[in-house]
């Protein structure tokens, strides 16, 4: 069975941590959001390594929990690119738009989980 919540969105992180994703974060919407349970927001720092980061998520993830997005948003060129695995929601954004839209002061009431040193499951 494919991994789902928590494990999922630290999974997420933890694959975006090895391709050397930037200001990778999560955080716990459950109770705030009704469109997912858990955030990832993570930051490249060119057009090659935003293709980098969405591949390795999308196959460490597959590869180490079984689970796939069951949508993606966003292109690679736009440097917004949301994958949607349900309970878990992975924004991969260059780092000038991340620093223009803010997400970060739009969930401010969110919990935000640590995820660096959580075991690898």
């Amino acid at each position: 069975m494919a991994a789902q919540g928590k494990e999922l969105a630290i999974a997420c992180a933890k694959a975006a941590a090895e391709i050397q994703a930037e200001d990778i974060r999560v955080w716990d919407l459950r109770g705030l959001s009704t469109l997912t349970d858990y955030m990832v927001v993570c930051s490249g720092s060119s057009m090659p390594h935003l293709r980098a980061i969405l591949r390795d998520v999308r196959g460490h993830v597959d590869e180490g929990t079984g689970a796939k997005p069951v949508n993606t948003e966003g292109k690679t060129d736009t440097r917004w690119v949301v994958l949607d695995y349900i309970d878990v929601m992975v924004h991969v954004m260059h780092a000038e738009m991340r620093e223009f839209y803010g997400l970060e002061s739009l969930w401010g009431d969110a919990k935000e989980v640590q995820w660096d040193d959580a075991p690898v499951e």
